[in-house]
């Protein structure tokens, strides 16, 4: 991270189930990954380029970013003095409690675009950082429920019902993520442990879960090294135990995809579970 890039990912105590990321960056680009919950993002300045299944989007200040769960993305700078934004990450029960307050639609929330334009959100996102940092619970937990609400009912929605992936493909997928990922073969050397073709194995890994092989592998492994690490996991074990060669590894992988150093994402976990 260069000298003019910041960041500080961190998590509120008062505030379960939500991650909050203020970061400035400018030569800082996400790889492709996914969230198990949701993304909230408020762009502060400088411009977001993202790229998502449905195409690239580039957003500047005043501009929120939502990202549904399991949709994979990156994200760079749109502009050469690149982007500053505050983000929420809440769970997705979270937003799903706070979905069936607001509206009448039963089913898993989901916001039905991306980007939009909505100052008085980003104001509303900032401020849930603010009081955050002052420690301020109530301000904190009750902006941080009006900025969800107020992106629902202007932008959510209830996820389609769509029909789980069938044939070949979407089984011979479902098979490769799970066979021998802790010690992946060549993608070749898979594909024939499958009975498929390269180009085939490829095709169907991407359709399913947004993105190649050894993408989804390494998002995996950055994941499970987030969990180890919020239970108070040195980042050495922690290199070990997802999969990585060692601690070095799992720093250049894990700083790409949360935009901290694990190092410091532990550290922010552990002030957080000892401030009363």
């Amino acid at each position: 991270m260069s000298e003019r890039e910041r960041a500080r990912h961190w998590r509120y105590a008062e505030l379960p189930g939500v991650d909050l990321l203020s970061a400035r960056y400018i030569r800082h680009a996400f790889p492709q990954h996914a969230h198990d919950g949701y993304v909230i993002g408020a762009i502060t300045g400088g411009v977001e380029e993202i790229r998502l299944p449905t195409g690239v989007r580039r957003v500047g200040r005043g501009g929120v970013v939502m990202i549904n769960p399991d949709v994979a993305h990156t994200a760079r700078a749109g502009v050469p003095e690149g982007w500053a934004y505050h983000v929420l990450y809440p769970a997705a029960a979270m937003v799903g409690d706070i979905a069936a307050e607001v509206s009448a639609s039963r089913g898993t929330a989901w916001f039905r675009e991306s980007v939009v334009l909505d100052p008085e959100s980003v104001r509303l996102i900032m401020a849930v950082h603010r009081a955050a940092e002052r420690g301020n619970a109530l301000a904190a937990d009750t902006v941080l429920r009006q900025a969800i609400a107020r992106l629902l009912r202007g932008h959510g929605g209830t996820l389609p019902d769509r029909p789980a992936p069938r044939g070949a493909g979407a089984r011979t997928a479902a098979r490769a993520r799970e066979a021998r990922m802790a010690a992946p073969p060549t993608l070749a050397s898979l594909a024939a442990e499958l009975g498929t073709g390269p180009f085939a194995l490829l095709r169907a890994f991407r359709a399913a879960y947004g993105m190649p092989p050894h993408a989804w592998l390494t998002d995996a492994r950055v994941r499970r090294a987030r969990r180890l690490l919020e239970d108070g996991t040195p980042p050495a074990e922690t290199a070990t135990l997802v999969g990585f060669t060692d601690q070095p590894h799992l720093g250049r992988h894990f700083t790409r995809i949360v935009g901290v150093p694990p190092g410091a994402y532990r550290r922010e976990r552990s002030n957080a579970h000892q401030r009363p």
